[in-house]
């Protein structure tokens, strides 16, 4: 029996994949062809590849496959037993990969969290079931008492994967403990860091897993209802984590007297409307409850004080879905994979200036250059690596000089980043730092929910000094102000936004002030990502006079007649759009 893979995560889905599901079913069809199975699935993590397909058993890789394509690789590969060659995916070194073994992004990775994503179908129970789905909550409800759970969490000296990394199991020690007769489970799916998917992933591919998760969290803890927040913004991930509650539901899995115990359990979908700040639990708590979303004062904390006042324990969507390998496979298992302080594996989203763009687990541990180059396969166009940033708006940036450090919760931290929720993004050397800084500055001031002071007007006035110097006009002042900004809006926030919303600009000013010095003092910026700055010149030693620059500058600015006649340009004119350095294939112009 061979099954054909079509990768229906967000990324494929918007590339078509759904028609080329469709395709398939159809060919076959009308082909009369009986023992071919089409089988839609979540994200296989190579995104930039997609949309993607796979043939079983043989795991044949088809890559940017559109649904023209399906006629053929049902004719070449099913009929005939042969390949679509021209469909193989090409390593970044140029080597095919027939296979999703031979490809290199999936080498060092070890997949967890993510085992079952690209392999089952998210929306049919059946699926989850076959790779012993609910297994784990069967054997905790008949053979495990609640303390003997939680002691297994414990153990595994799993994190929370949400950001902070907190001790998972003393978190369902601390639920567990706290008096209330009503209890609940929270499931943090509000993933709102740019350029971070991990969640939303794991929730489009194996959505069963999380639920189970919660199940037995619910038992460990003594809770019997539980609810999962995830942002309106993620459609796929919403439909398919309510049909797996409605299937669950439909089996008995969910409900009352689960597996013949006297164990009941509910479970409910909030949706966010976007708010950045409610990724921190208790903003998030608030607006289930159908308040504005704004960080509590803490203490209480949840644990004691969460939900309606009840306690409540929170994790997020990877933590949870470690939970269930966890119990089936053993606590020692589990902590034998990592460091010695950051046990297990770790999601990331992969992205920005870097050849495998997509998602990536990894035992902890693993360096930033076994992702970046390994993984990643490296920077393209010839580019040389400048900074990876990780941990989104609440993170840091990594200079090239700590690209052989550990990823894991202390190492990031001892280097002025933070491991977030899981977000990476891969800088070359075309962009400019201060600018990176003020992106993400206003993102946060953006999202900022305004309680409080240091956060609502302290970002701000970031923001302002940031924008001063990519414009011309900042002074070496500024950087001070900048400085001493960073701190008193770290030291007197309220939550962890406002906390962690100085990072990008303290990592950057440490390891990049020259860049700052640079558009404070010479008002240039090397980048010329900073248009106001940016000094675009035609060396007329490299110039061949092609005039290719001057036929796509967009506003006439590029001067010049005639073949082999040296171009210039008119500053007067030039908007610093950047088309002509793009275009220049003797790089000319810089």
């Amino acid at each position: 029996m061979r099954t054909i893979y079509v990768c229906q995560g967000t990324g494929c889905t918007s590339s078509k994949s759904p028609l080329i599901m469709e395709n398939f079913k159809r060919i076959l069809q009308e082909k009369n062809i009986q023992d071919v199975e089409v089988k839609r699935t979540g994200c296989f993590g190579l995104c930039s590849k997609g949309p993607v397909v796979i043939i079983g058993p043989e795991n044949t890789f088809y890559a940017k496959v559109k649904p023209e394509d399906c006629e053929e690789i049902i004719q070449k590969h099913i009929i005939e037993n042969g390949r679509v060659e021209r469909l193989f995916c090409k390593n970044a070194d140029g080597s095919i990969a027939e296979r999703l073994e031979d490809l290199k992004f999936y080498k060092k990775q070890q997949r967890i969290a993510l085992k079952n994503c690209g392999s089952i179908d998210p929306e049919n129970i059946d699926d989850y079931l076959a790779v012993d789905g609910y297994k784990a909550l069967e054997k905790v409800l008949k053979e495990m008492t609640q303390d003997e759970v939680i002691e297994e969490i414990t153990k595994s000296g799993l994190r929370g994967r949400g950001g902070a990394g907190f001790p998972t199991g003393k978190k369902w020690a601390f639920a567990k403990a706290a008096e209330g007769k009503q209890k609940y489970v929270v499931c943090n799916a509000d993933e709102g860091d740019p350029g971070a998917f991990m969640d939303r992933s794991i929730l489009e591919g194996d959505p069963h897993c999380v639920i189970e998760a919660m199940m037995i969290a619910g038992y460990a803890i003594g809770a019997d209802e539980g609810y999962i927040y995830v942002r309106a913004e993620y459609p796929i991930a919403v439909k398919r984590f309510q049909i797996a509650i409605d299937q669950a539901r439909e089996r008995g899995i969910i409900g009352k007297n689960i597996f013949g115990t006297d164990f009941n359990f509910d479970l409910h979908v909030r949706l966010g409307a976007g708010a950045f700040v409610c990724g921190e639990e208790t903003a998030l708590l608030e607006s289930i409850e159908g308040r504005r979303g704004q960080p509590r004062i803490k203490p209480p904390f949840p644990a004691n004080a969460g939900l309606w006042q009840c306690p409540t324990l929170i994790n997020n969507v990877e933590t949870y879905a470690n939970i269930t390998k966890i119990i089936l496979n053993g606590a020692d298992w589990y902590s034998s994979i990592g460091t010695e302080g950051s046990k297990g594996t770790k999601v990331f989203a992969l992205g920005g200036n870097v050849n495998n763009i997509g998602l990536v687990e990894v035992p902890m541990g693993t360096t930033l250059r076994e992702i970046v180059y390994d993984i990643g396969e490296g920077v393209p166009n010839g580019r040389k690596f400048k900074a990876a940033q990780t941990g989104g708006p609440s993170g840091g940036c990594i200079p090239e000089q700590y690209l052989d450090t550990p990823i894991d919760y202390e190492s990031l931290k001892s280097i002025g980043s933070m491991m977030g929720s899981g977000g990476l993004i891969v800088m070359d050397d075309t962009k400019c730092m201060v600018n990176l800084a003020k992106f993400y500055l206003g993102f946060t001031v953006d999202e900022s929910c305004g309680k409080c002071n240091p956060c609502r007007i302290g970002t701000k006035r970031m923001y302002e000094i940031l924008e001063r110097l990519t414009s011309g006009e900042g002074t070496l002042e500024d950087i001070d102000k900048l400085e001493k900004l960073t701190k008193t809006v770290s030291k007197s926030s309220v939550c962890g936004l406002g906390q962690t919303a100085s990072n990008p600009v303290i990592s950057t000013l440490k390891y990049f002030k020259d860049e700052y010095i640079e558009h404070a003092v010479d008002k240039n910026c090397r980048t010329k990502e900073c248009k106001a700055l940016a000094k675009i010149q035609i060396d007329p030693e490299k110039c061949k006079g092609c005039g290719l620059c001057q036929k796509k500058c967009p506003v006439g600015a590029i001067e010049g007649e005639g073949p082999g006649t040296k171009r210039h340009i008119d500053e007067d004119k030039c908007i610093k759009c950047g088309t002509c350095i793009k275009t220049c294939p003797f790089k000319a112009i810089g």
